[in-house]
């Protein structure tokens, strides 16, 4: 018999918008290889770009915030493992789903380190330097929640090596709780890409409600003068989910600075590019739009923070450049931009790249074996054992977590009462 699996999520998600929404259907993908059986359940609405998870085999179920019927609902279900997508799904159903299915497995999938880059995004505003954060933009409020969820949980996907490290050496987290999966993609295929000649213009892709996106966007409008003043007849083509107004009204085509919403294929314009260019200031986590930049051989540049977590640790050299300031950045993207031998060599060092940091079959038997342990009974129980501060840190959230929840929903049970006898 199958068992099932739960995937608890903040948003429904969204493949074509950001690389979270890839993230969860490559989670959704290694699980029903692994034979589970998916549910997928978020208390959001789903946007215009969700993503159609009945067309995956995936069950889908609307669940409420602070509302019993998630307790009668998971316990019926019985998952065998729940994964919580980042930690505020865990802070608001992790005490649910241990006191209705205590013998499931509860995965964190951390997206990215959100104390990371709330630390990095406080340091950039401040004009501190941001790849290292001070511990004084680190040791958060966030970081706390957020180091607190990785304890409750049995394990925790952490996206990125560079995050690994943080973890256990700078925030001292045991190492048997984490377990590095970064994105999971079929590999690319060497020599299908466009040849230089017939690819144009400078691209970048981010979805515009993520901060270090819309950063970006405007940090570009800042070095793209000095790059058309090197390159007349290249533009700048800018794709995004969800763009404002603000960003909108930045088209610029006598500039070549280009704002043109939503891509209608991320691969084709990507492919269609001969440089993707993505000066990301601050953020965590790896980047989608790099990753299948790659999968594409189109070559990049970016920053360290862009390339943080896709050089397995400094062993594999970057498609491209990386640059810490507007100077190197300019003299990068103009280089590779027009030097096809220059450009030829990032190009062919892409996909070998992208295959050995995202191949899907290894990443997947790597995180089955780490999980398929845990599903015997004394396995996960020894785990447990071994987690005193989670067993602390769980006993004080359920009470707090739980009493507050359940006051909400009995708060919200009165007010019906009462609007319905006005």
């Amino acid at each position: 018999m199958q068992q099932n699996l739960l995937i608890v999520g903040y948003v429904w998600p969204e493949p074509r918008s950001s690389a979270a929404g890839t993230r969860i259907v490559q989670l959704i993908q290694w699980a029903q290889a692994a034979g589970y059986v998916v549910t997928f359940a978020s208390a959001a609405e789903p946007g215009e770009g969700a993503a159609d998870l009945p067309a995956l085999g995936v069950a889908c179920e609307p669940i409420a915030l602070n509302c019993s019927s998630f307790d009668r609902w998971v316990a019926a279900l019985g998952p065998a493992v729940v994964i919580f997508d980042r930690f505020v799904c865990e802070e608001q159903f992790g005490w649910r789903v241990a006191a209705a299915c205590p013998t499931a497995v509860r995965l964190l999938d951390s997206e990215d380190l959100h104390c990371l880059r709330d630390a990095r995004a406080r340091a950039h505003k401040a004009g501190q330097p941001v790849l290292v954060p001070t511990d004084a933009d680190l040791f958060s409020e966030m970081a706390q929640r957020e180091l607190a969820s990785i304890y409750r949980c049995d394990l925790t996907l952490v996206i990125s090596d560079a995050e690994i490290t943080l973890l256990t050496e700078r925030l001292q987290v045991p190492v048997f709780l984490l377990h590095h999966c970064p994105f999971m993609f079929a590999p690319a295929q060497k020599g299908e890409g466009k040849p230089f000649d017939a690819r144009r213009h400078f691209v970048f892709i981010g979805n515009y409600r993520h901060a270090p996106n819309w950063d970006a966007v405007r940090y570009l409008r800042e070095i793209w003068p000095a790059i058309r003043a090197s390159l007349p007849d290249a533009e700048l083509h800018l794709y995004g989910a969800y763009p404002p107004k603000k960003a909108m009204q930045l088209d610029n085509p006598a500039l070549g600075f280009r704002v043109l919403g939503w891509a209608p294929d991320a691969l084709a314009v990507l492919g269609a590019a001969r440089v993707c260019l993505a000066p990301l200031r601050f953020g965590a986590g790896i980047k989608g739009k790099l990753a299948e930049a790659m999968a594409c051989e189109t070559p990049s540049v970016t920053t360290p923070i862009g390339a943080e977590g896709m050089t397995a640790l400094g062993r594999l050299a970057w498609p491209g450049a990386v640059a810490s300031d507007s100077e190197g950045l300019v003299a990068a993207a103009v280089a590779l931009y027009q030097n096809e031998a220059h450009w030829q060599a990032a190009s062919a060092r892409c996909v070998a790249h992208f295959n050995a940091l995202f191949d899907f079959e290894t990443q997947a038997q790597a995180l089955s074996a780490q999980v398929l342990p845990l599903l015997a009974p004394e396995r996960l129980t020894a785990h447990r054992r071994r987690n005193i501060t989670g067993a602390m840190l769980a006993q004080n959230a359920r009470r707090a977590s739980e009493f507050m929840s359940r006051w909400i929903e009995v708060k919200t049970q009165l007010a019906t009462y009462t609007d319905a006898d006005s």
